[in-house]
C-alpha cells in the first residue's frame, strides 16, 4: 500500500511510532508476541479505530520478521474482530471489544471511563403492569405499575447492547432526554438512591431477527445476556434489568480468587 497521500501517512503514523519488544529466544511464537502487542496497542488507544497497519512487507522488514509470521499475527486479530482487511485501503483498526468488569456499575459509566464514547437511544419509556417475573424480581404485587425503560447503547456510533430495565413506578422520574445523555444508575444516585448490591445472571443465546436488526448483526449471531436485580442500602429491590450484548463487541471480565 503506497504512502503517498497525507491521510494515509497520518493513519499509518500511529503504528510506525510503536515499539515492539519481540523475544526471539522465547518459546512463545513470534506471530503470537506481535499479535499480543498489537492487541494491547488497540485496547489502550495507541492504535485507534481507522488507523492503518501498512502493508505486510513494510511491517515484516521493519521488525525483521517473515511475511508469513506478520500475516499470521494480523489474521489472528482479524479473526478477533480488532482488524479488518479492506480492498484498496489495507488492514485497518476497527473498534475494540468492550470488556466490562463484573461489578455493580452502569454500562454507560464503564464505557465512558474506558473512553468508548457511549451514546444512547431511548426506544421505550413508559409504564405498564408488572408481569409475574418482574413483580417477583422487584418484590411487588403482580400487576403493580412499573416503569419500563428500553434503550439502545452505542459506542463510536455502533450498537453494543439493547437494555431493558424495570423500576418501581414511584422510585423516580425518568426523563428520556436526560437518559440519552447519561446513565440510569447516575440518575438514580442523583435522586438519592444508594445502590448497594445486586444479583446477576449471565448467559448466551442467538439473536432473533428483530434483535439482529437493532444491533446491526446477522440473525442467529451470538449474544451475551444478563439479568440483574439491584438493591439499595436498605435491601429494597430498585431495578430489574434484562439486557443483551453483541458478543462480537462485548465481553465480561472476571477476576477469580482462591478461597483461603
Amino acid at each position: 500500500m503506497a504512502r503517498t497521500g497525507g491521510t494515509t501517512r497520518a493513519a499509518t503514523a500511529a503504528v510506525d511510532s510503536l515499539d515492539f519488544a519481540l523475544d526471539r529466544g522465547s518459546p512463545v511464537p513470534l506471530y503470537y508476541q506481535l499479535a499480543q502487542q498489537l492487541e494491547a496497542a488497540i485496547e489502550h488507544g495507541a492504535l485507534a479505530p481507522g488507523n492503518l497497519l501498512g502493508n505486510e512487507i513494510d511491517l515484516s522488514t521493519r521488525l525483521g520478521l517473515s511475511r508469513p509470521t506478520v500475516r499470521q499475527a494480523i489474521q489472528s486479530l482479524v479473526d478477533k474482530g480488532l482488524l479488518v482487511r479492506r480492498r484498496g485501503v489495507g488492514t485497518q483498526v476497527v473498534h475494540s471489544q468492550v470488556k466490562r468488569p463484573l461489578e455493580l456499575s452502569s454500562l454507560y459509566d464503564d464505557l465512558e471511563s474506558a473512553g468508548q464514547g457511549p451514546t444512547t437511544q431511548v426506544v421505550r419509556n413508559e409504564r405498564e403492569p408488572a408481569s409475574p417475573d418482574v413483580a417477583a424480581a422487584l418484590g411487588i404485587a403482580e400487576g403493580s405499575e412499573v416503569i419500563v425503560l428500553e434503550r439502545l447503547r452505542l459506542t463510536h456510533g455502533q450498537p453494543v447492547a439493547l437494555l431493558c430495565n424495570y423500576l418501581p413506578a414511584t422510585l423516580l422520574e425518568l426523563d428520556s432526554a436526560r437518559l440519552e445523555s447519561t446513565g440510569l444508575y447516575r440518575m438514580m444516585r442523583t435522586a438519592g438512591i444508594t445502590l448497594h448490591s445486586a444479583h446477576q445472571t449471565i448467559g448466551a443465546r442467538s439473536a432473533t431477527a428483530e434483535e439482529a436488526a437493532r444491533l446491526d448483526e446477522e440473525e442467529g449471531a451470538a449474544l451475551l445476556t444478563m439479568q440483574r436485580t439491584a438493591y439499595d442500602d436498605t435491601g429494597r429491590p430498585v431495578e430489574y434489568g434484562t439486557h443483551i450484548y453483541r458478543a462480537s463487541r462485548y465481553a465480561f471480565d472476571f477476576q477469580l480468587l482462591v478461597r483461603p
